[in-house]
C-alpha cells in the first residue's frame, strides 16, 4: 500500500491558484479528480495524518501513487475541466450518477425542410427541439397521438416520406387525418413548418392560446350552422384538454425549471429531478449513487449538476434550477457555467417558500422513497442476502454464516424513560414476531447507554447459563424479576397468566400461563442468535461483552456498529474494522441497526407520552376516569386532595370508604411534589 508521504509534493511547488488536480495509482490510472479555489490549501488536506482522514479519503490517498494538477484562470474553467476529466477518465473514487436506463425525449426536427415528430433516446442533434425527458415512451406516444388530431405534423421516416411523394399517395396517417400529408402537396411545406412550430409551442407550455382559438372556431362554426365542422373542433378541444390533463400543473404558466432533491445515508444517495416546462411536470428522472468519497450535500449537488448538464446541449438547461443546497463551488460560478450552456441567464437557488418550496418537498419525498425502495429490493434479493451473510462470516471470523442476528439499541431522553429494543433478522430478513422491547430498570447501577445495554443483554441471556434456550419466557408462578422480564419482552399480567401484547404491530394470542398453542410447552423468548449487534462503538461493545461473559455465553459472536463512520467494533480490539463501501455485509448491518433504532425510538416515544399525560391517581385500584374527574372537580387539585382525610374523600358522591382509603394511601406514597395532569388533554391541574 503506497505511503502518501512518498509522493507528497513540497508546499512551495503547489501554486496558490484555482485549478484541477488528479490522483493516479501505481499503474498510472486516474483514480480521483477534484478542483479547488486554492490548489495549495486543498492538497494540503490530503497529506495530513492518515488516521485523521475520513476512511474513504484515507483509502484514496493510500491507493494513489502520485498527484498532478493544472492551473486555470477562473473557478468556472475549473468546473468545466473537472467534469471533462471525470467523463474522460471515469475515476473510481469520484461520485458517479449512473442511471439505470436511458430516458426518452419528444423530438421535433425543426432543422429539416419538412419537420417531423419522433420519440428518441441518446445523444442530441443540433437543429432539433427536445422536450422531456419522460419516464415512459408509451406516455409520450399517447400524448402525441392526441395532439396529432389538432396538429397533424408528419411522424414518418424519411424513406416513407420519399416513397409517398414518388407514388403520389399518402400513408395511412394521411388518410385518417393525423398527418397533413405535405408529401403529396395536401399542405404547403411552409404551412407544415408553421404547424410544427405550433406543436412545439403547445408542448412547451404555451397552451392557452390554442385552447381559446379552438373554442372560438367551434362557436363560429356552430353559429354558421356548420355542425359537422363544429363537432370536429369539439373533439379537437377534447383532445387538447385530455393532453393537458396528463401533465400536472404545479407552477405558474411559462415557468421552466428543473427541481432536484437528494436523500442520502452514509454510503448511498438517491437523486430525483422533476422537469417543469410551462408550469407543468413534463418528466421525472432518478438515480441511486454510491458515495465513494466523503462528500456532503453541497458537493453532491455540484457533482449532480455537472453530470446532468455537462454532457447535454445548452437547450436542455432551463431558466431556473432549484436545488436543496447551493453547490460547494459557489452559486455565482455554477450560474455562469449554466448560463454559458444555455446562452442566457440561469437562476440557481434554494426555494424558501411558496409553490416552488412545496414542489421541492414533493421531490424530496420521492427521493426518500426511492432510496428506501432501493434498499428494500436489495434486501429482498436472495443472492444478495446470501452474499451479505457470507461477507459477515468472513469479516468477523465466524465458523458459520450468522443466520440469526439480534440487534439491541437503547433510547432515552437525558436518562429518563430509558427503554431498549431487540430486533431479529433470520436469513437476512426481519422476523417481527421475535422483536422484543425492554423497560430499563437500572439494575447495573445507572441508566446511561453502557449500563442500560449491559442490563438488557443480561436479562436477555439470563437463562443461558442454566442450559435453557436463551431467554425462555417466564411462566406463571415465577419470581417478580422474572415476571418483569416477561412484561419487558412484550407480555402483561399478574402472574396467574401472561397475555402477549402487540409487538411492532403484530399481536400474539392471549394464552393462560404463557403456553405455546401448538406444543403446550412454555413459550420461548427466542432461539440463541449466531450474532449479537449493538448500536454503538467501543464502550457499548465492551459493556455487551461483559454481560455475555457474566451470563456464561461463549458461543455467540458480538460486534457493534458506530453510526458516525459506520465502523464495526469487535470486543477487545483497539481499532475498528472498516468494511468496504460496497460490502453487502455492511449494508445488512446498517439495515439491522436502523430497524433496532426505529423500534426503540417508537417505544420510547410511547412511554414518554404516557409519562407526560399521567396522574398520581391513575394507579389507584377501583378508581376509574369518572371518579377521578369527580375528585378533581370537588377538591380542585391533587394538592388539596392529598391534604384531605379519608372521611373527606369518602364524602364525594360515588366514592366509598374503601376507595377513599386507597386514594389517600396512593397519594401519600407518591409524595407531595407530583402535579396532577388531565389525562385527556395533558393539562397540568396542579
Amino acid at each position: 500500500m503506497p505511503d502518501p508521504s512518498t509522493y507528497r509534493p513540497k508546499p512551495g511547488e503547489i501554486p496558490d491558484e484555482p485549478g484541477v488536480y488528479r490522483f493516479r495509482d501505481p499503474q498510472g490510472r486516474v483514480i480521483y479528480v477534484g478542483k479547488a479555489k486554492s490548489l495549495r490549501q486543498r492538497l494540503a488536506n490530503y497529506f495530513q495524518d492518515v488516521s485523521a482522514l475520513h476512511p474513504r479519503t484515507a483509502a484514496m490517498v493510500t491507493t494513489a501513487a502520485g498527484v498532478e494538477w493544472t492551473v486555470v484562470s477562473t473557478e468556472v474553467e475549473a468546473l468545466q475541466l473537472e467534469y471533462s476529466w471525470i467523463k474522460e477518465f471515469d475515476p473510481r473514487f469520484n461520485v458517479k450518477y449512473r442511471d439505470d436506463k436511458s430516458y426518452p425525449y419528444l423530438a421535433v426536427t425543426m432543422g429539416e425542410e419538412v419537420p417531423r415528430v419522433q420519440v428518441v433516446r441518446g445523444s442530441k442533434r443540433r437543429g432539433t427541439r427536445y422536450f422531456g425527458p419522460y419516464t415512459h415512451a408509451w406516455a409520450i406516444r399517447e400524448t402525441v397521438d392526441l395532439l396529432l388530431r389538432v396538429f397533424p405534423v408528419r411522424t414518418c421516416s424519411n424513406g416513407v416520406y420519399k416513397r409517398a411523394a414518388a407514388s403520389g399517395r399518402p400513408c395511412l396517417l394521411g388518410y385518417i387525418d393525423k398527418c397533413s400529408a405535405p408529401c403529396v402537396g395536401r399542405i404547403p411545406v411552409d404551412e407544415h413548418r408553421a404547424l410544427a412550430g405550433d406543436f412545439c409551442d403547445f408542448v412547451a407550455g404555451n397552451t392557452a392560446r390554442f385552447v381559446r382559438r379552438t373554442e372560438r372556431e367551434m362557436r363560429a362554426a356552430a353559429a354558421e350552422l356548420d355542425f359537422e365542422r363544429a363537432a370536429r373542433l369539439r373533439d379537437d378541444l377534447g383532445a387538447l384538454q385530455k393532453a393537458l390533463e396528463k401533465s400536472a400543473v404545479v407552477l405558474p404558466d411559462a415557468t421552466d425549471a428543473d427541481v432536484f432533491a437528494v436523500a442520502d445515508d452514509e454510503l448511498e444517495a438517491a437523486v430525483q429531478v422533476f422537469h417543469v416546462r410551462g408550469g407543468r411536470v413534463r418528466g421525472q428522472r432518478g438515480w441511486v449513487v454510491e458515495k465513494v468519497e466523503d462528500v456532503g450535500p453541497a458537493e453532491l449537488v455540484e457533482q449532480l449538476l455537472l453530470q446532468v448538464y455537462g454532457g447535454e446541449s445548452g437547450e436542455s438547461v432551463p431558466r431556473e434550477v432549484l436545488v436543496p443546497h447551493l453547490p460547494a463551488t459557489g452559486e455565482a460560478e455554477v450560474e455562469d457555467w449554466l448560463g454559458e450552456l444555455r446562452g442566457s441567464r440561469v437562476d440557481l437557488r434554494v426555494p424558501q417558500r411558496g409553490d416552488k418550496r412545496a414542489l421541492m418537498e414533493t421531490v424530496q419525498r420521492n427521493a426518500v422513497q426511492a432510496l428506501a425502495l432501493h434498499k428494500t429490493r436489495r434486501a429482498g434479493d436472495l443472492t444478495t442476502r446470501s452474499q451479505a451473510l457470507q461477507e459477515l462470516q468472513e469479516a468477523l471470523g465466524l465458523d458459520e454464516a450468522p443466520l440469526r442476528i439480534e440487534c439491541f439499541d437503547v433510547s432515552h431522553t437525558q436518562e429518563t424513560n430509558v427503554v431498549a429494543s431487540m430486533v431479529v433478522f433470520e436469513d437476512g430478513l426481519p422476523k417481527k414476531g421475535d422483536y422484543r422491547r425492554f423497560s430499563v430498570r437500572g439494575d447495573e447501577g445507572g441508566l446511561d447507554d453502557t449500563r442500560a445495554m449491559r442490563e438488557v443483554l443480561t436479562r436477555r441471556f439470563r437463562r443461558a447459563r442454566a442450559g435453557e434456550d436463551a431467554g425462555a419466557l417466564p411462566v406463571a408462578g415465577g419470581t417478580e424479576a422474572a415476571l418483569e422480564d416477561a412484561r419487558a419482552a412484550g407480555a402483561t399480567g399478574d402472574g396467574a397468566g401472561l397475555e402477549v401484547v402487540e409487538v411492532d404491530g403484530e399481536a400474539g394470542p392471549a394464552l393462560p400461563g404463557g403456553l405455546d398453542p401448538e406444543t403446550g410447552r412454555p413459550r420461548r423468548f427466542a432461539y440463541a442468535p449466531n450474532l449479537v449487534v449493538v448500536d454503538g462503538g467501543r464502550p457499548q461493545v465492551e459493556a455487551a461483552a461483559r454481560a455475555l461473559a457474566d451470563a456464561g455465553v461463549v458461543d455467540v459472536a458480538l460486534c457493534g456498529l458506530a453510526k458516525r463512520l459506520e465502523e464495526v467494533w469487535l470486543p477487545g480490539e483497539e481499532h475498528p474494522l472498516v468494511l468496504p463501501r460496497t460490502s453487502q455485509g455492511l449494508f445488512l448491518l446498517q439495515r439491522v441497526r436502523d430497524e433496532a433504532h426505529r423500534f426503540a425510538i417508537t417505544y420510547h416515544r410511547a412511554k414518554r407520552s404516557r409519562a407526560m399525560t399521567g396522574s398520581a391517581l391513575d394507579g389507584v385500584p377501583g378508581l376509574g376516569a369518572t371518579r377521578r374527574a369527580a375528585l378533581l372537580k370537588h377538591f380542585g387539585s391533587v394538592k388539596r386532595l392529598r391534604a384531605a382525610t379519608v372521611e373527606e374523600v369518602a364524602a364525594v358522591p360515588g366514592v366509598g370508604p374503601r376507595t377513599a382509603a386507597a386514594v389517600v394511601a396512593a397519594l401519600a406514597a407518591t409524595g407531595a411534589g407530583e402535579p396532577a395532569v388531565n389525562t385527556a388533554t395533558g393539562e397540568v391541574l396542579d
